[in-house]
């Protein structure tokens, strides 16, 4: 059936090659690589990272799949980027769950043990939310976190994703089903 309306967000923002996105302060959201692998299957390994994520990497060959899988998935909207400061792995971010036709994309992310509290989720956050809205012309960003996941409410509030409600049993983890919050900005916010 066709539709009605054509897409917001133009299919051809993902045509081209992901692209490297930069800081002045030395963040850089890169596209993975294979050889990132042995860091993201050490990041799987992290308990708080297994806790909050509904999947576990069993080896470094099956995260080579996944970043196969995220370097496929680019091209319907929904790139994940490694986290680098300095030029060192510190975390991902990513778009999931783009609709280009509605302009709504979501933020997931994660930031690697060692590296946690020096701001590295709410800067990457923000690069990737002005890229997201500026560059490729999203109209709305949504984030979502479990309701125990206080760090990830954090994050969100620094970057200006204001909380809208509660979302009863949305999200599947290990220990059973969570509430779930959703934040969300708007580009004209």
């Amino acid at each position: 059936m066709p539709e009605l309306m054509s897409a917001v967000v133009d299919p051809a923002a993902f045509a081209t090659d992901q692209p490297t996105l930069t800081a002045a302060d030395g963040l850089t959201l890169r596209p993975w690589t294979v050889a990132d692998a042995p860091t993201v299957y050490a990041a799987f390994q992290d308990p708080a990272i297994r806790q909050w994520h509904v999947r576990t990497a069993e080896s470094i060959e099956q995260v080579r799949q996944w970043i196969h899988q995220w370097r496929s998935a680019w091209s319907s909207g929904n790139g994940q980027w490694a986290v680098t400061s300095n030029g060192e792995v510190a975390g991902r971010i990513g778009l999931r769950q783009s609709d280009l036709t509605e302009s709504v994309t979501e933020l997931a992310y994660w930031t690697l043990p060692a590296r946690r509290g020096h701001h590295i989720a709410p800067r990457a956050a923000n690069m990737l939310t002005r890229w997201a809205f500026h560059d490729v012309g999203f109209d709305r960003i949504e984030l979502t976190h479990s309701v125990h996941n206080l760090p990830s409410c954090r994050v969100a509030a620094k970057c200006g994703f204001p909380f809208e409600s509660t979302l009863r049993g949305a999200g599947r983890h290990s220990d059973g089903r969570h509430d779930m919050h959703l934040h969300a900005r708007l580009r004209t916010d």
